[in-house]
């Protein structure tokens, strides 16, 4: 198992040399960054790496930035789980600090600090911060999710019992699946659930790059290892030293840099580019492919030895179309994250459109699902996603031959097209007769029909209603459609 993780302190002053000589007293076993910055919005990235904040609120330190400190601690207390925030403030100080508390200071430390005392009460806080994360996560990941991977279907939920039970393994995992079906989010459930997730979670594709370009961004170079080369440099599995090192597309790695791979896995050790120095490391290695390792390796395109190590555990992705009950719980999901990004209304699918959708075959996977959805939230007018803002190759085209359709028995119900034709019929049927109540005018018939005007004109398009048909109430919706005007009924 990895040794336990640095201390991470963000402190929050103006005084970029009190910032530099508090990290440089802090010494080993600490990690500090300094900020002057106050803003809450721009502070995700810190907030999430930091396991404990310091803020400055001494006698010194300008008032507007005093309150913007404690302002920023009442919006960090509000969040749910939080880094435990300490402010160094004077002696004299004893209505800020009052203040402070007030704001969500779990502690304080008296100017100049006592770097002793500071430490002290930096562990003991992180300590309580990481038992209630630990706690938070004991109490389970909602059924349908594992981190942020989505899906109730049997073979998903299948994968998360494994994956769990994995997850709290030091072992290396191998995630087989085709492109686009969300290995890299497997990978980052693996690192989220394991004892190293507050370590390092570094990834790498290995597809399509010269052997010696992965080479460098795998283990780094020494100064004057090649031309350019003016600096050090580490690489990815230097990088992730303590945490986990995700690798995808391993079957693409060139079979001269699988010995030094397989070195890092069997003796925790490498060299970097141009060097001689050997560097200790302990990372958790995932890989990822969409190739099959086992014939490579009888094709002698990849070696035995490494894929026997790479493969202690392997988890399979189910592709899309064999888990199409998770279709429309990912499309929704997919929409609200959408129209929250893009500020759009929309909220949910017509069942016209989710039909659609969990008829397709999805060739790429969640990562087309997504891509899918994002393009009919840009299209849609009004709060739900319709049939005409999924792509053209998705839906029933326009163009077809109304002469075609043929209409539907009266007698039994029964249905003699797809339901992507039926639906297009009872669309074209229910437009025909607002239109010709509204006497043709299009703005009164959208608000007739509860629809955007903008969305009224493209329906009309797409389904090849003309003006004659409107002014001609005998002529063909009956013909054309095979539904009378007089039997159609709104429904939502």
């Amino acid at each position: 198992m990895p040794d336990s993780p640095m201390l991470k302190v963000c402190f929050l002053t103006q005084d970029t040399g009190l910032a530099e000589a508090i990290a440089r007293a802090l010494g080993d076993g600490f990690e500090a960054r300094g900020s002057s910055e106050l803003r809450f919005e721009q502070l995700g990235e810190t907030l999430a790496w930091a396991h404990v904040i310091l803020i400055d609120l001494r006698t010194n330190v300008p008032e507007d930035f005093g309150e913007a400190a404690l302002r920023l601690m009442s919006e960090v207390n509000d969040l749910r789980i939080h880094p435990p925030m300490v402010v160094l403030c004077d002696e004299a100080q004893q209505l800020l600090f009052l203040r402070a508390i007030e704001h969500g200071a779990d502690d304080s430390v008296l100017n100049p600090p006592n770097i002793s005392e500071l430490r002290r009460i930096l562990r003991r806080l992180y300590k309580l911060y990481s038992s209630e994360r630990e706690l938070n996560r004991l109490r389970g990941e909602p059924a349908g999710r594992l981190h942020e991977l989505i899906g109730t279907s049997a073979p998903m939920q299948e994968l998360f019992s494994v994956a769990r039970k994995i997850a709290t393994c030091d072992v290396s995992v191998l995630i087989t699946g085709e492109t686009g079906t969300g290995k890299e989010l497997l990978a980052r459930a693996i690192h989220h659930l394991s004892g190293r997730r507050d370590g390092p979670m570094g990834a790498f594709s290995c597809a399509n790059l010269p052997e010696t370009l992965v080479e460098d961004e795998l283990f780094g170079h020494e100064r004057g290892a090649f031309t350019g080369a003016i600096t050090a440099r580490c690489g990815r599995v230097e990088s992730a030293d303590h945490g986990t090192l995700f690798l995808d597309e391993i079957g693409d790695l060139g079979l001269g840099l699988q010995p030094k791979l397989l070195r890092v896995l069997q003796e925790r050790r490498f060299e970097r580019l141009g060097g001689n120095k050997t560097i200790n490391v302990d990372l958790r290695l995932v890989c990822a492919t969409n190739r099959n390792l086992g014939e490579m390796v009888q094709q002698g395109k990849f070696r035995e030895d490494l894929y026997y190590r790479l493969n202690v555990m392997q988890l399979h992705l189910p592709p899309l179309r064999e888990r199409r009950d998770d279709i429309a719980l990912l499309a929704q999901h997919f929409l609200l994250s959408a129209a929250h990004q893009f500020q759009k209304p929309a909220a949910n699918f017509t069942r016209a459109a989710l039909q659609v959708l969990e008829d397709y075959s999805w060739p790429g996977n969640v990562r087309e699902l997504q891509n899918v959805v994002q393009r009919g939230i840009v299209l849609s007018e009004g709060a739900t996603v319709d049939v005409c803002d999924l792509p053209a190759s998705m839906r029933l085209e326009p163009a077809e031959s109304e002469e075609t359709i043929a209409p539907a028995s009266a007698e039994d119900g029964t249905l003699s097209q797809s339901y992507e034709q039926e639906v297009k019929r009872f669309k074209r049927a229910l437009i025909l007769r607002a239109l010709r109540q509204c006497d043709g005018r299009k703005a009164e018939c959208a608000r007739k029909l509860g629809v955007a005007r903008g969305y009224l004109h493209r329906l009309i398009n797409q389904l090849g209603i003309q003006d004659r048909e409107v002014e001609n109430p005998a002529e063909p919706a009956e013909r054309k459609t095979g539904v009378r005007p007089g039997d159609v009924t709104l429904y939502n």
